[in-house]
């Protein structure tokens, strides 16, 4: 059981003593810890041992009661404090009420009105206890379930169920930056939609933790927020600009540490934070249209992906890896994709191509290699083409082709 503690600030003894032994201490769980004669010397003893009643006189040496109950406002903040004066001056009354005194007591002074005041303080003071008792508890239990609420509140975000200015609170209540983030990705596990997957659930739970923690390495350096959507997948809201490249990176991780195979969809954010709820949106249509593809397409995209940068690679090439004749994956990758195979190829590497120019300092003629042309002359040619302006064009004013820049992307 709590026992508050009190101190008795007058510069008569008798005074002292009369509030001393005016109360039964132990009934209101109270201790007389101190008594001092003088402003300055009930600071000292304040201090020392936390107090949490004050007993004071307005007028004592050195310190005078008024400066010392400032003083106890600005370092013990939640200190009860009693006048005992012998002023029953306005002056006074208005200066204790501008401190939030909780009682002004007339000498000479009334024991049972002593006894009142000691009552309602443990009144007050037992109510406050159980209320900071009640806040430490809820404490604790966000902090124990700290990711799951975090995680309701990114769910409530990404599906548009947030006005701005709440989303804004909740991020600065969960720490992440108050900014719009710039990329939303999800990642895709296919073989988890899959019915002919034969794991349990605490097998798949294992899988999208392990998935989880190989993305959060990866993106380690990056203001970030790793979370799951009710969909299946693991969403992930960026605050820095990141290279795509490290998207295809915990791609490739994942199939190397878990020997799965994920996808990653990756949407700009731009404009206010509810546009979250948009590029989450548009990740999933990317997904739900991939997910529509025949397998064969689908291992041909991941071959292109994969393969771009080779200048030899051909719709043959690609043909012959997968075991079908060209004509056939001709055929069909027009039929899901809605694009030819050149054409597929060309805005895979012309998007790889944007992202080097606007990311990095290389040379044209070194970007034209690095994405599979065998010329700079072609790949500025097949730049132009796609893009409305040359290489070094979009470089030096990349900001005006920012929609062509969406629609690649």
């Amino acid at each position: 059981m709590r026992t508050w503690k009190v101190l008795i600030a007058d510069d008569e003894a008798i005074i002292r003593e009369g509030i001393r032994e005016a109360i039964h201490w132990n009934e209101f769980q109270m201790e007389v810890v101190a008594e001092a004669e003088d402003g300055e010397e009930a600071l000292e003893l304040a201090l020392r041992h936390q107090i949490d009643i004050l007993f004071v006189d307005l007028t004592m040496p050195i310190m005078d009661g008024v400066s010392l109950m400032k003083q106890i406002r600005k370092r013990l903040p939640t200190c009860r404090i009693v006048v005992v004066t012998g002023h029953d001056e306005f002056v006074y009354a208005q200066e204790a009420i501008r401190l939030q005194v909780d009682d002004y007591i007339l000498k000479p002074m009334n024991p049972a009105y002593l006894r009142e005041v000691a009552r309602k303080l443990q009144q007050q003071l037992t109510k406050e206890l159980k209320k900071l008792e009640y806040v430490m508890l809820l404490s604790k239990q966000v902090q124990k379930n700290f990711p799951l609420i975090r995680q309701q509140f990114c769910l409530e975000w990404i599906h548009g169920q947030l006005k701005e200015t709440e989303i804004f609170v909740q991020l600065k209540f969960f720490k992440l930056p108050l900014a719009c983030p710039v990329k939303l990705a999800v990642i895709y596990w296919q073989e988890f939609f899959s019915t002919q997957l034969l794991m349990n659930e605490k097998d798949k739970q294992l899988f999208f933790f392990a998935i989880e923690n190989i993305s959060s390495e990866l993106l380690e350096a990056n203001k970030k927020v790793i979370f799951r959507d009710t969909a299946g997948f693991i969403v992930i809201c960026l605050w820095d600009h990141t290279n795509e490249e490290l998207f295809r990176t915990i791609e490739k991780k994942v199939k190397q540490y878990l020997n799965i195979q994920v996808h990653i969809y990756v949407e700009d954010v731009e404009g206010e934070l509810k546009k979250v709820a948009v590029a989450y949106e548009n990740c999933k249509k990317r997904v739900y249209r991939a997910t529509n593809l025949s397998p064969i397409v689908r291992r041909a995209k991941q071959y292109v992906q994969d393969h771009f940068f080779d200048k030899t690679l051909t719709l043959e090439s690609v043909a012959q890896s997968l075991n079908v004749s060209p004509v056939y994956l001709s055929r069909i990758m027009k039929q899901e994709l809605g694009i030819s195979f050149v054409n597929f190829l060309t805005e895979i590497r012309i998007k790889k191509a944007i992202q080097l120019l606007t990311s990095t300092e290389l040379t044209i003629h070194e970007i034209s290699e690095q994405v599979g042309y065998d010329t700079q002359h072609y790949f500025s040619t097949a730049f132009k083409k796609v893009v409305g302006v040359s290489p070094n064009q979009y470089r030096k004013g990349a900001f005006l082709f920012k929609e062509v820049r969406e629609n690649l992307l």
